[in-house]
C-alpha cells in the first residue's frame, strides 16, 4: 500500500448506493504579517488553541488566497492592508493541532487603526524581537523566518 492508498477513505452514497472514493488533504489557510510603523500586529485568539498569533484563517471555496488573507486581515484586526509580498507556504502535518493545515504567509503592509473583531479578544502591535511567551502554532517559526528575510534583504 502506498502514501496515496493511505489517505483515501470510501463512502457508499445514501441516495444510489454506489461507493464514492474521498481523499483527506490539508485544509487551505493563510496567514498575513501585517507591517505597521511601530512592529508588527498580533491577534489574542478568542478559539483554541489560545495563544497570540499571526492574522488569518481558512480559504473559503471560490476564494484566492491573497483575497482570504486580506479579508481575514479586516476582520480579525479591522485594518486595510495592502500585500507587499509572499513569505512562503508551511505545511508541516502538526502546525496546528486542530488537524493538517497548509498556510500560505503574506506580508502585507497595515493602515487605519487596530482593533479586534470576530475571532480576535485583542490586538497588540510589537517588534518582532520581543514576542509574548504564548505563541500559537507555527506561527513563532514564520516570524522568525520572516526577521531573516528581512535581514537578508537589507545587506
Amino acid at each position: 500500500m502506498n502514501a496515496i492508498d493511505t489517505q483515501i477513505q470510501s463512502i457508499r452514497c445514501d441516495h444510489c448506493g454506489a461507493t464514492v472514493k474521498t481523499y483527506r488533504n490539508p485544509l487551505p489557510t493563510t496567514d498575513i504579517i501585517i507591517e505597521v510603523a511601530e512592529g508588527i500586529v498580533l491577534i489574542k485568539r478568542k478559539n483554541p488553541p489560545y495563544g497570540w498569533a499571526l492574522p488569518g484563517g481558512f480559504i473559503d471555496y471560490g476564494e484566492r488566497a491573497e483575497d482570504a488573507a486580506i479579508r481575514e486581515a479586516r476582520e480579525e484586526t479591522n485594518l486595510e492592508v495592502k500585500i507587499v509580498d509572499l513569505l512562503g507556504v508551511y505545511s508541516d502535518p502538526d502546525r496546528d493541532p486542530r488537524g493538517h493545515t497548509l498556510s500560505v504567509v503574506y506580508v502585507a503592509k497595515g493602515y487605519g487603526n487596530p482593533g479586534a473583531g470576530d475571532d480576535a479578544s485583542e490586538v497588540i502591535v510589537v517588534s518582532p524581537d520581543n514576542l509574548p511567551e504564548q505563541i500559537a502554532f507555527d506561527h513563532r517559526k514564520i516570524i522568525s523566518d520572516y526577521c531573516s528575510r528581512k535581514m537578508n534583504r537589507s545587506d
